[in-house]
């Protein structure tokens, strides 16, 4: 079972589920926050010490003032990392946590033993535009989210309580509004993460198109790329039990 606890780093309280033992997992949620512990991590505690942090400005945690940009944010992680005594991790971050994961990276690589990003923002590719997921309402958001219609259906069915939306929203508008879902500068530092980085994607992603998982492909140096067919931007959710096992394979391939 998770366990749920507000954790404090440099007087920023964040709301932090945790299950398991082994080594340190460390799950970087996108952009919808991570109102619930996603149901595919439950499969990981058997095997790795789950960390499920909400990101500070989403849900439950605190909303710094001093929170402006994706890069505030990667330091933040890096003193709850010594906080919790992490000196590494593995890590799955998802939409803009993997654009944080990345950027974690490349200012400490030695403290990642992998990576698996999803359908991560950060880079931006020449005519190759990603969503514009800040002129979209719900209805569009979930359509372009999902593939399958159940996914969408069950999406507009459960939404975030409106305030939470609200904050997850403006904190979302602070990390990634101008530039839109990247950071300039980071496609020339990616090749500092040298560990094994498994790029999972949706080949029907609307949001950050497949042309971004290739893109990532090229520039990081030990990267591989899997790609789900008939699958949105989050084939954690949409394809849980393919993605739990391409993933669990990677992470034990890791550790031999």
């Amino acid at each position: 079972m998770f366990e749920e606890k507000l954790t404090s780093v440099n007087g920023c309280k964040i709301s932090l589920n945790r299950a398991g033992a082994g080594p340190a997992l460390l799950y970087l949620h996108g952009a919808n926050g991570v109102p619930k512990v996603p149901e595919f991590l439950r499969n990981f505690t058997s095997d790795f010490d789950v960390f499920i942090p909400e990101h500070p400005g989403f849900g439950k945690s605190d909303s710094p003032d001093w929170l402006e940009n994706i890069h505030d944010l990667a330091y933040f992680y890096s003193d709850l990392l010594n906080v919790l005594g992490l000196k590494t991790v593995h890590v799955i971050g998802s939409s803009i946590g993997g654009w944080l994961a990345m950027e974690m990276a490349i200012r400490e690589p030695a403290r990642f033993s992998s990576m698996i990003l999803i359908g991560c923002a950060g880079i931006s590719v020449d005519n190759v535009p990603c969503g514009k997921i800040f002129e979209w309402d719900a209805a569009t958001a979930a359509r372009n989210t999902f593939v399958d219609d159940e996914m969408v259906a069950l999406a507009m069915k459960h939404p975030l309580e409106i305030e939470t939306a609200k904050k997850n929203r403006r904190t979302v508008e602070r990390l990634a509004f101008d530039p839109i879902l990247h950071d300039p500068m980071l496609h020339k530092w990616l090749h500092r993460i040298n560990v094994p980085v498994q790029l999972a994607w949706g080949d029907q992603d609307k949001i950050m198109p497949l042309a971004y998982g290739h893109a990532y492909k090229n520039l990081i140096p030990h990267a591989e790329l899997v790609v789900y067919p008939n699958c949105g931007h989050l084939p954690q959710i949409e394809r849980p039990a393919e993605f739990t096992d391409s993933s669990l394979n990677f992470l034990k391939k890791v550790q031999l």
